[in-house]
């Protein structure tokens, strides 16, 4: 039928010269008129039989493109209510020049905008451990603008760290981690406050960590880590919990209060042989990878963007590059948080 073939030539033309969807539409539908009006008027002439068809046939086809055309631009109309405005940095007021500059990146993001870096700025964040973890979760988390952040470690920078920890220099070696980690992050961001802390934290800091939004868990044994949680506990402040050997790792965020497991829910009796990676070993970039992950979920937390982990657990096998999410559950029957009110609106 020569009226189809002049209607697939007209698509084909507007695609090859780039012609606005309307000029096409407009010039098929004229098309399509002309032929119809022909059916009408001269239905037995030759140039009727050379188009093809009926009359019938061309007022069906006209009736399902426009209903086919009319359903595509009700589903934009549909998606454009649906979609929510995009963030306007230049409307937050809480931010100097120097930062819109800094932040572009989050700004234009409609999960941050200008709401989420705000409240980046003033999040209060206590980052335990200055070591593997800790190093890109510092980096990250000055790069992001959090801030107010406090480092605590009691540990000094030696020779065998560097291989894992990216936020120490040569040069660094006998400096407390705390201090040279605080000096980096100001370095990279110098619109951030940074407290460092030369010693440990443990269940007894529970109003030291009420002072905070967030925790991040950065140490690599099974006894700190459970007198962190414990604190956290206490203080009702969520605990992002990451933890490597060797090529592995694992992500968690640990919230109690939200109805979420804390780490004594999963991990209630200390490892059989619980090696730091001083005996046990780990490939150098594996901190990097888990560290930043803990930095992401930080961001994601605070800003209140995506779906955190809060009752999963992300693992990653970095030899064989697999990674894979597990469901995790708060135990009613845990001695640490099975006590624990939920906080009111927790699901």
């Amino acid at each position: 039928m020569l009226g189809l073939w002049l209607i697939v030539m007209l698509l084909i033309l507007g695609r090859v010269l780039r012609m606005p969807g309307r000029v096409t539409l407009t010039m098929i539908a004229v098309l399509w008129a002309g032929m119809l009006i022909l059916q009408l008027t001269l239905p037995g002439s030759s140039a009727a039989r050379a188009v093809g068809g009926n009359a019938a046939g061309w007022l069906v086809l006209g009736a399902v493109v426009a209903l086919v055309v009319a359903y595509r631009r009700l589903l934009a109309m549909l998606r454009r209510r649906a979609a929510p405005p995009p963030a306007d940095p230049v409307q937050d007021a809480g931010l100097s020049d120097a930062e819109l500059d800094r932040y572009a990146r989050h700004l234009v993001l409609r999960q941050i905008g200008g709401s989420g870096q705000t409240r980046l700025k003033s999040a209060r964040v206590l980052v335990v451990g200055a070591g593997g973890l800790g190093s890109p979760v510092c980096l990250y988390l000055a790069a992001a603008g959090v801030g107010h952040v406090t480092l605590a470690d009691d540990d000094t920078v030696s020779l065998s760290n560097l291989q894992r920890q990216v936020i120490f220099r040569d040069e660094l070696r006998g400096e407390p981690k705390t201090y040279a980690a605080a000096e980096a992050m100001l370095k990279l961001n110098p619109h951030i406050d940074v407290t460092p802390l030369v010693r440990r934290i443990s269940e007894d800091d529970r109003d030291l960590i009420a002072d905070y939004d967030l925790v991040i868990d950065g140490t690599d044994s099974f006894k700190g880590r459970a007198s962190i949680n414990r604190a956290c506990v206490a203080a009702g402040v969520p605990l992002i919990w990451g933890s490597i050997a060797q090529w592995e790792g694992q992500v968690t965020l640990f919230h109690p209060a939200l109805g979420g497991p804390c780490m004594a829910c999963l991990f209630r009796n200390p490892p059989v042989h619980d090696a730091p990676c001083a005996e046990a070993g780990v490939v150098g970039a594996l901190p990097g990878v888990i560290g930043s992950m803990m930095a992401l979920e930080a961001i994601k937390h605070l800003t209140g963007a995506g779906q955190g982990l809060r009752g999963r657990m992300m693992l990653f096998d970095g030899l064989y590059g697999e990674s894979r999410m597990i469901e995790v559950a708060r135990d009613p029957a845990c001695p640490v948080c099975g006590t624990q009110p939920l906080a009111p609106g927790a699901a």
